[in-house]
């Protein structure tokens, strides 16, 4: 059995990111086998115990995850010229508060703040933003089995024939897509479910078949539903839910 990275390890045992595992060892919060591990770079084999000190596991718990109505017109991550990313939208004011008020906002929840997953600038809809390594990781990792599911409005004919190709056998940039679930909602909107999420996938699905996509909108990830939340508003992921 070959020796593997520590940080590595613990990022593929969903223990938490490979940044935070980095982090955690350099603080001497990580043990292996009930010695403690400060070195980066150690390497251990698979089947040795990895366990968390309680300070690295009070910071986990202390990190949020929020979930985003996103409006049309803004980018989920890095900001393009001349236009704002999701993420300005996490304020008080815009904090959605439901019957029975749980965390309120501090500025601390906007640190290390990022997008667990992209929602193209001309669509809306659930976005994720994390502080938890371990939530990024279970939304967009290589192994993700998470499902995103979509209304789509188009404009177009869509004959059966092309129906069955949105569901499975299109390429985009050389390689075949994961088969996909995409059925009539009604008459002009079609409902997507997808378990990956390249680059303007489902617009360029639509493009291949002869579909014009003129209104895009993200209602599931997940368990997680957007549910009544209004557009532009967010709220905290609560103690108890899960992907």
């Amino acid at each position: 059995m070959e020796k593997i990275r520590l940080s590595k390890l613990m990022s593929e045992q969903g223990i938490c990111s490979r940044r935070e595992a980095d982090r955690f060892i350099e603080l001497g919060w990580v043990f292996v086998d009930g010695e403690r591990i400060s070195e980066l770079g150690t390497k251990i084999f698979p089947s040795q115990k990895i366990t968390l000190n309680k300070a690295a596991q009070a910071q986990q718990t202390q990190q949020v995850t929020i979930l985003l109505n996103k409006p049309v017109g803004y980018v989920s991550g890095q900001p393009e010229p001349g236009y704002q990313p999701a993420v300005v939208l996490i304020k008080p004011e815009n904090q959605f508060i439901p019957k029975q008020p749980g965390k309120r906002f501090q500025p601390v929840h906007l640190k290390n703040l990022a997008p667990a997953g992209r929602l193209d600038i001309d669509s809306q809809g659930l976005l994720v933003l994390t502080q938890d390594g371990r939530i990024a990781k279970q939304l967009i990792g290589e192994d993700s089995r998470i499902e995103k599911e979509y209304l789509v409005r188009v404009e177009g004919a869509l004959p059966p024939a092309k129906l069955a190709l949105l569901n499975h056998g299109l390429s985009l940039d050389g390689q075949a897509l994961k088969p996909a679930q995409v059925s009539w909602q009604n008459r002009d909107q079609l409902r997507f479910i997808l378990h990956e999420g390249k680059k303007r996938q489902i617009r360029r699905m639509c493009e291949l078949v002869g579909l014009k996509v003129t209104g895009l909108k993200r209602v599931r990830i997940g368990k997680m539903k957007l549910g009544n939340l209004p557009e532009g508003q967010w709220r905290y992921l609560e103690e108890g839910e899960q992907f």
